[in-house]
């Protein structure tokens, strides 16, 4: 599960999690000096059942990502990924995200200090270049320069990052996909562990890029809006493990618990549900299950009723 600013925060993961016990779970990118000096519970607070789950850190200081990353080890995370695929202009301003493609050289400086200072896997998140770098001659380049300190495991988002003239939206969806140049990089570095993202909108799409030698693919925006899609039954066609949940609604009514606690503790419910809106895409209630939960979502004393009253009408869907 790829990490998005905004989506995949602890309750989002914790209902990901429920649809699949095997897939890795990453947070949302969180710069290192966030890290040193913000709330770290909240920033970094996470549920036991979300493992394995990633920390993504953005940054460009090697001294201050080996600090984050410390700090991350320490929060026990089952490893630490280093964001050089970002185009937004906020990242670009701090010199981080998908610019560090022009800095292989300091990633790497990056990488070696964030290992020296945690026992954690360090990885890689990348673009296949930016702007106008030929990106066949850029990312072997890269991968070569950032695996001598150590890393070996990269996330390859196959499309360039154009880091004028297109929004973040428009990077993730107008330059075009290369996947082939993302199999030549396996073949041609098969020591290292390549992930493959950028495009994957289905487990159906999964199989055909694990046979092109890809070690894993990451799904994000797919996953997110339509997760039954991504990641119900990924457990037994992938791994060959028994699924948690059989059902998109055997999912939601493992949430209950989940939002139980999390009300009693004096959350909102639209903090849970607002991940899980795309539940139940395609399926006969789909519509009265979003309307519900988000009409709900709108009103602070929304509780469990407002929830149970949106499986009713899923029951009474399912039923007709």
């Amino acid at each position: 599960m790829a990490p998005m600013m905004d989506w995949t925060d602890r309750h989002c993961r914790v209902f990901h999690r429920t649809l699949s016990r095997r897939a890795e779970l990453y947070t949302e990118m969180v710069t290192a000096q966030a890290v040193i000096h913000g709330d770290r519970d909240r920033l970094l607070g996470y549920e036991a059942e979300e493992h394995p789950v990633v920390l993504q850190l953005g940054g460009s200081d090697p001294a201050l990502l080996a600090q984050a990353s410390a700090i991350g080890a320490d929060y026990g995370y089952d490893a630490i990924n280093l964001n050089c695929g970002c185009p937004s202009d906020r990242v670009q301003s701090g010199c981080f995200g998908a610019v560090l493609m022009e800095k292989a050289d300091l990633v790497a400086e990056c990488v070696a200090a964030m290992r020296a200072a945690q026992p954690r896997p360090v990885t890689v998140k990348c673009r296949i270049g930016v702007d106008d770098q030929v990106a066949e001659e850029v990312l072997p380049a890269f991968l070569e320069t950032v695996s001598s300190a150590g890393v070996s495991h990269f996330v390859i988002h196959a499309r360039k990052a154009w880091l004028q003239g297109l929004s973040p939206k428009e990077n993730r969806e107008i330059p075009p996909l290369n996947y082939e140049l993302a199999y030549a990089m396996k073949r041609a570095f098969p020591q290292l562990e390549l992930c493959l993202n950028g495009g994957v909108a289905s487990l159906d799409a999964v199989p055909a890029h694990l046979e092109a030698g890809m070690d894993g693919v990451m799904i994000g925006r797919a996953a997110y809006h339509d997760p039954a899609n991504v990641l119900l039954g990924a457990d037994s066609r992938l791994w060959g493990d028994e699924d948690p949940v059989k059902t998109a609604y055997e999912a939601a009514v493992a949430m209950r618990p989940y939002i139980a606690k999390h009300l009693e503790a004096g959350g909102r419910l639209h903090h849970i549900t607002r991940h899980m809106l795309g539940l139940f895409t395609g399926q006969p209630g789909a519509r009265a299950w979003r309307r519900l939960l988000s009409e709900a979502g709108g009103r602070r004393e929304a509780g469990l009723a407002d929830y149970d009253a949106a499986l009713a009408r899923l029951d009474a869907s399912a039923a007709a």
